[in-house]
């Protein structure tokens, strides 16, 4: 039941933010391998990026691969949230036994440790969402481009051609972008939380408090997930040759060099704005379900 409540609250804030995320991938892609001011800027900002995907490619663009992001959600979630942190900190092992506080070390641990167990299993999914979501219209496509008929249809034709290893490509740079961002957004978002909550004023607004809570979070996790991000997605989105290696990476710390050398450290933080714009909204409404979700569960099923 964990897992059905951690992901049911992830898949209802991604149908909200998921165009975000398209934003930011186009924006991330961007300019990829070329140096600062030597290549065609085709989104100039998020508002503008959501205009062109729009008038070219039509409104429903902006939801390019929801299904794959909604799957992403359940299972990441599902294991992130439910199946590991809930069920860890629930029985008490993120907190000190003799003061009943929480231990900041172990709470890292455990929201970073859930963080990379969910989205490794979710990488497949993760993988053909971003192809999905950077294939464009040929008048503003940045990047690689991938050419799929569905979600599916992209799993399948991956399978075919590369086996599990092209399915779970990419895995390596998961681990660092999932710890850092579920650590980052559940402990901030905990942790300010329970700070609210020993206040007269916050105690008795809990919706105000996980709303505030869940603010930090989403802060926190755009700060600092912004370049391993970025290289997670510049890795998804490579095309591959016959047997399945990067043609423009050959590894993750290949990829952080070559990125910095040819667009510079600043580039770690492209499309850090529609990032925020995206994974803060998120952080609010799936940790605000989460809240609601749980409260229903232990009220009607406990």
């Amino acid at each position: 039941m964990e897992f059905l409540i951690g992901g049911l609250a992830a898949t209802s804030a991604c149908i909200f933010t998921h165009p975000l995320e398209v934003l930011k991938i186009r924006l991330q892609l961007q300019g990829e391998l070329k140096s600062k001011g030597k290549h065609p800027i085709v989104y100039k900002n998020s508002l503008h990026a959501a205009y062109l995907i729009a008038k070219h490619e039509g409104m429903f663009a902006l939801q390019k691969g929801l299904v794959t992001g909604l799957w992403v959600q359940l299972i990441m979630n599902g294991s992130r949230l439910g199946c590991f942190y809930d069920f860890w900190s629930s029985r008490g092992y993120d907190t000190n036994k003799k003061t009943g506080e929480k231990m900041i070390y172990r709470s890292v641990f455990i929201a970073g440790t859930g963080g990379v167990i969910g989205h490794y299993l979710s990488n497949p999914f993760y993988l053909i969402k971003t192809h999905l979501q950077s294939e464009s219209a040929k008048a503003i496509a940045v990047g690689y481009q991938h050419h799929y008929k569905g979600t599916w249809n992209a799993l399948k034709d991956t399978f075919r051609k590369h086996g599990l290893n092209g399915l779970f490509r990419g895995g390596v740079a998961v681990v660092p972008r999932a710890f850092v961002a579920s650590s980052s957004q559940l402990v901030s978002f905990l942790y300010v939380k329970d700070w609210l909550n020993k206040t007269k004023y916050f105690s008795k607004k809990p919706v105000l408090t996980v709303f505030l809570g869940s603010m930090i979070g989403g802060i926190s996790i755009s700060v600092m997930t912004a370049p391993f991000d970025l290289i997670l997605i510049r890795l998804y989105n490579q095309g591959v040759d016959k047997s399945g290696k990067g043609t423009l990476y050959s590894g993750y710390f290949d990829c952080i060099k070559k990125i910095y050398t040819t667009e510079g450290f600043s580039a770690f933080y492209k499309g850090v704005g529609p990032m925020y714009f995206r994974l803060g909204p998120h952080t609010v409404l799936c940790l605000m379900f989460w809240e609601v979700y749980k409260k229903i569960y232990h009220k009607y099923c406990d």
